[in-house]
């Protein structure tokens, strides 16, 4: 078998070989390793008109080493701040193409799916499948090979609450959900388990769940952490009084702390950072918010920066060192949105905005996702798709 598979491997070189053109300029002739070197100072447009000289030439510009370089610097191409690959399956040359979509603004945009009554859906993106909630469910849908169509048939329907699901994450195959009941539900995701218990003597607001941790935040101002262990489900570990009701939530990559985002009406800020371990507050993060500014959503970018937003229409990336050097505060940068147009931003530079207008009826967008080829987007009675694939 693997002399045959080495035959094979020396047939396609030899293959390659005799379709690379015997004449024309020298600079053709010259080495691989030296070609791909002189390659690598093109440009995006250079190198797609050498790839029209030849069907060789063709073939040797698509490697993805004369494209990695072009791809980290471009929107949204699957490539991390720090140069991780998150899409190794996808040739990078296609993702650049698609990326140049996105920088444009060209796509194609569609409804996949509509529901009768009014709805304050959130969502969550996993492999192939759409998971959102709707009322006391969270249905999980499949997408279609295109990535813009669904299954209209869902996969899983996870129920247990009684009133309205608020927020959930995915984690560990698990689906955790925060529901207006005041109850929190653990589902895993490949099979009938299912346990709720009781929370918050209010709506719990939102979820978090990484390494075996839940935390929660709640309208009753107060923020729990609990083990997500199937013999210790319902064990509170900490009760937090925020001394304002608790929008939003997250725990840091490194799990050992957490942040909540507050209403910013009991407290000066809304955003305080806390020890996982001992439910301690460790530092806020800044003082000069407006009353009532609530943070609805926080996400950790890295271990050591935040984006946070909220009521104040303001997005505002945080610098989590600062904020521990100084003990409170910490730099941050702001950007304006408005809650009625779908936009990709890249730091400060607002690229397009895309109203979605395909209802008569106005609605803000509840929750956003996307992918490498896609963005997807929860409104009240509806959930939109933006191809940038297929414009």
């Amino acid at each position: 078998m693997a002399a045959a598979a080495g035959e094979e491997e020396e047939e396609e070189a030899a293959r390659e070989s005799a379709a690379r053109p015997a004449a024309g300029p020298a600079l053709w002739r010259l080495p691989e390793e030296l070609l791909l070197l002189i390659c690598s100072y093109l440009d995006m447009r250079a190198l797609g008109r050498l790839a029209q000289v030849c069907r060789w030439l063709r073939r040797f510009t698509s490697c993805d080493l004369l494209w990695r370089r072009i791809a980290r610097a471009s929107l949204n191409s699957g490539f991390t701040r720090l140069g991780t690959d998150l899409m190794t399956s996808v040739p990078v040359k296609e993702r650049v193409k698609v990326s140049q979509n996105w920088r444009l603004g060209r796509c194609r945009e569609a409804i996949l799916l509509k529901w009768r009554c009014s709805q304050m859906p959130w969502m969550q993106l996993e492999d192939d499948s759409l998971y959102i909630s709707q009322a006391n469910f969270v249905l999980a849908y499949q997408f279609r090979p295109d990535g813009a169509s669904l299954n209209r048939r869902p996969l899983g329907v996870f129920a247990g609450h009684d009133e309205d699901v608020c927020h959930f994450v995915l984690a560990n195959s698990h689906i955790i959900s925060a529901g207006g009941d005041g109850k929190i539900g653990v589902h895993k995701i490949h099979s009938t388990f299912t346990v709720k218990y009781s929370a918050h003597e209010q709506e719990v607001n939102c979820v978090d769940c990484k390494g075996g941790i839940i935390v929660s935040g709640s309208r009753d101002r107060t923020a729990k952490v609990w083990p997500l262990a199937s013999g210790r489900l319902g064990q509170c570990l900490h009760t937090i009084q925020t001394e304002d009701r608790v929008w939003s939530i997250a725990i840091s990559p490194l799990l050992s702390s957490f942040v909540t985002g507050t209403a910013c009406c009991g407290h000066f800020s809304p955003l305080r950072i806390w020890d996982l371990n001992s439910g301690q507050l460790m530092t806020h993060l800044g003082s000069d918010f407006p009353p009532g500014a609530g943070v609805l959503d926080v996400m950790y970018e890295s271990p050591f920066t935040l984006l946070s937003c909220g009521y104040d229409t303001y997005v505002r990336y945080w610098d989590l060192r600062t904020s521990v050097r100084t003990g409170g505060g910490g730099l941050h940068k702001s950007w304006s949105f408005l809650q009625s147009w779908v936009g990709p931003w890249e730091r400060a530079q607002r690229l397009h905005a895309f109203p979605l207008t395909s209802t008569p009826l106005s609605s803000p967008v509840y929750c956003l996702r996307l992918t490498t080829k896609h963005l997807y987007a929860a409104l009240s009675y509806n959930l939109h798709v933006l191809d940038f694939q297929n414009p």
